[in-house]
């Protein structure tokens, strides 16, 4: 089947939502995408369709890191991604991760965090956080933990806590 990937557009709102909503365990991350959304804070949101109709999505938003001198650093999280349950294991979630991160590296921003399965994201050149010394505000295993450079050097030097924007507190 021909997959398109394209910018979310007003008319994919209640298929995204209804996406993550039956993707996952709870409508937790639904409900984040939409208040991310509601508060201006989705950064690049990008949907895959196929002739059925969306099939995944995928949300990146602001995340910080605050240093231990106090000084802090702005990124972007990527997540949640969701594939439809009978399309996945088909690199539709893989397609919309290196589209995502592409852009985000044409955008200018520095560096991508995310919170995710040890032996996905490493594939896309994601490495454990704590090899750059930075660490989420909550208590999380190492090994599912990651942050990438989007240019070369961007993390250099910075350490620290990382916070998500605000809306992930309905989690």
């Amino acid at each position: 089947m021909r997959l398109e990937i394209r910018d979310e557009m007003p008319v994919d709102e209640t298929s995204i939502h209804a996406l993550n909503a039956a993707t996952f365990d709870t409508d937790a991350e639904a409900r984040i995408v939409d208040a991310l959304r509601g508060h201006g804070r989705l950064q690049l949101s990008l949907v895959a369709l196929e002739c059925t109709g969306l099939v995944g999505h995928i949300a990146f938003s602001p995340v910080t890191i605050t240093q231990p001198d106090g000084a802090v650093v702005e990124g972007i999280g990527l997540g949640p991604v969701a594939v439809t349950r009978k399309r996945q294991r088909l690199g539709i979630g893989s397609r919309l991760v290196r589209t995502g991160l592409d852009r985000l590296r044409v955008g200018g921003h520095p560096f991508c965090i995310v919170l995710g399965h040890a032996g996905y994201y490493p594939r896309f050149g994601f490495e454990r956080a704590s090899r750059f010394g930075i660490r989420w505000e909550r208590d999380v295993a190492d090994e599912v933990f990651f942050a990438l450079e989007l240019a070369p050097g961007t993390l250099s030097g910075v350490s620290g806590v990382v916070r998500y924007a605000p809306e992930f507190a309905l989690v």
